[in-house]
C-alpha cells in the first residue's frame, strides 16, 4: 500500500476524531469542538497573534451537486457578511468601559463595534490544483459556546437576556438588509463567548431541509408557523418569530412551543396566539392549510404576561409584537431594535446595514466539476481581513 504524499508546504496533517485534517502550519493546537450534519469544527491558535480561532471542515463538500451548491453558498455568504470588525476582536478597554456604562445605565453614547454575524478570517485548501481540489477549511472567530448550552447551564438575568436579544436583532437587521433570510434561527446556531458577545451562524443556508440531504431531523420549535406548514411565500419576519421563541425561553427557562410534530406544533402556538381571524385564513395560499385552519376549534389569545412569568412589561410588549401569527403584522428587526425595551442599548449609528447579497450565482444549475471550479476560484480570491494584532489580555486591559 502506497503512503500518502507529504503535506503541502506550509501545512501539516493531523487526525482529529478519526478524520484527517490538513491545515496551515500557522494554526496550531487543533482541538475538536463539535460536529454536525455538514462538517466538523476544531479550535486552534493563530500563532501570529495568539488568538484562538475556530476552523470548520466541511464533510466531503463535493459528494453531490446539492452538497457542492450548499458549500459554495456558505463560502460566498461568509465572504460577503463582513462589516466593521469581522475579526471579532474587540478592543477590551473599549468593551469593558462600554459594558460598565451599560450596566450603570449611563446616557453616554456607545463606543464599540461588535459584529453580530460571524466573520470569515481565512479560507484555505491544502489541495494545490483544481484537479486535486476536494476539501477547503473556513476559519472564524472562536466563540466558546452557543446559546443552547448556555441556557442549559445557567439562568440568565434580564440584563443579559436584553443584551443577547439586542445583538440577535442587530445581526438580523444586518443580514436582512443584504436580502438574506436565516430561516433556521435557534439557540444552537447563536454562538456566545465569555464576554456575552453573540454571533449568528449558518445564516441563509437552510434552503432545503437538512433531512433531505443528511437524514438529520431539524427542530421545529423555533420555526415560524408559515415555515412549518409551508402556508405561503415567507419573508424576513420568519426570523423575528424565532427570536421571540428564543427570548421567551431565555426568560422562562422553558421551550415556549414544544410540539411533537408539525400539527401539534401549530396547536401549541395557537394555544398562546389564539386562532387567527377569517381574513388571515383567506391569505393562505395552500387550500389544504385553509381547510385545516377552518376546521380548528376557536381559541382565545392568551395574555402573554401570564405565559411569560417573571418578564418585565416591556419584554412582554416586545414579544407580543414578535410572536404574531400573521407574518405581515410582525415587527421587523429594525422596528424591534427601536422598541423601548432596548432604550438603554439602542444606537442607530452602531446598527450598520449590509450590502445586498447577489444570490443569482447560487441558484445556477451546474455540474459537479463546475461547482468545484467556481468554489476553488472563491477560495483563491479570498482576501483576509486586516490583522488587528494580538487580543489585549483581560488582566492588563482592566
Amino acid at each position: 500500500m502506497t503512503s500518502p504524499p507529504p503535506a503541502r508546504k506550509g501545512f501539516y496533517r493531523q487526525e482529529v476524531t478519526q478524520t484527517a485534517w490538513e491545515v496551515r502550519a500557522l494554526y496550531q493546537d487543533l482541538q475538536p469542538v463539535g460536529s454536525g450534519a455538514y462538517g466538523a469544527v476544531c479550535s486552534a491558535v493563530d500563532s501570529r497573534t495568539g488568538t484562538k480561532v475556530a476552523i470548520k471542515k466541511l464533510y466531503r463538500p463535493f459528494q453531490s451537486e446539492l452538497f457542492a451548491k450548499r458549500a459554495y453558498r456558505e463560502l460566498r455568504l461568509l465572504k460577503h457578511m463582513r462589516h466593521e470588525n469581522p475579526e471579532g476582536h474587540v478592543q477590551h478597554h473599549t468593551w469593558v468601559s462600554t459594558l460598565l456604562k451599560w450596566l450603570f445605565r449611563s446616557n453616554s453614547s456607545f463606543l464599540w463595534c461588535v459584529c453580530e454575524v460571524i466573520g470569515l478570517l481565512d479560507v484555505f485548501t491544502p489541495d494545490e490544483t483544481l484537479d486535486d481540489f476536494t476539501d477547503f477549511y473556513l476559519v472564524m472567530p472562536f466563540m466558546g459556546t452557543d446559546l443552547g448550552k448556555l441556557m442549559k447551564h445557567e439562568t440568565l438575568s434580564e440584563d443579559r437576556v436584553q443584551f443577547l436579544v439586542y445583538q440577535m436583532l442587530k445581526g438580523l437587521r444586518y443580514i436582512h438588509a443584504a436580502g438574506v433570510i436565516h430561516r433556521d434561527l435557534k439557540p444552537g446556531n447563536l454562538a456566545v463567548n465569555e464576554d456575552c458577545e453573540l454571533k449568528i451562524l449558518d445564516f441563509g443556508l437552510a434552503r432545503q431541509a437538512d433531512s433531505e440531504m443528511t437524514g438529520y431531523v431539524v427542530t421545529r420549535w423555533y420555526r415560524a408557523p408559515e415555515v412549518i406548514l409551508n402556508w405561503m411565500r415567507y419573508t424576513q419576519t420568519v426570523d423575528i418569530w424565532s427570536v421571540g421563541c428564543i427570548m421567551a425561553e431565555m426568560i422562562t427557562g422553558k421551550i415556549l412551543f414544544k410540539g411533537n410534530d408539525h400539527l401539534d406544533q401549530l396547536k401549541e402556538i395557537m394555544k398562546v396566539t389564539g386562532t387567527p381571524p377569517a381574513e388571515f385564513v383567506q391569505k393562505l395560499q395552500s387550500a389544504e392549510a385553509k381547510n385545516y385552519m377552518k376546521g380548528l376549534p376557536e381559541l382565545e389569545k392568551k395574555d402573554f404576561a401570564s405565559v411569560l412569568t417573571n418578564a418585565s412589561p416591556l419584554a412582554v410588549d416586545l414579544l407580543e409584537k414578535m410572536l404574531v401569527l400573521d407574518a405581515e403584522q410582525r415587527v421587523t428587526a429594525a422596528e424591534a431594535l427601536a422598541h423601548p425595551y432596548f432604550e438603554s442599548l439602542h444606537d442607530t449609528e452602531d446598527e450598520p446595514q449590509a450590502q445586498k447579497y447577489d444570490d443569482s450565482f447560487d441558484d445556477v444549475d451546474r455540474t459537479l466539476d463546475e461547482w468545484k471550479r467556481v468554489t476553488y476560484k472563491e477560495v483563491l480570491s479570498f482576501k483576509p481581513p486586516r490583522q488587528l494584532g494580538a487580543r489585549v489580555p483581560k488582566e492588563t486591559a482592566l
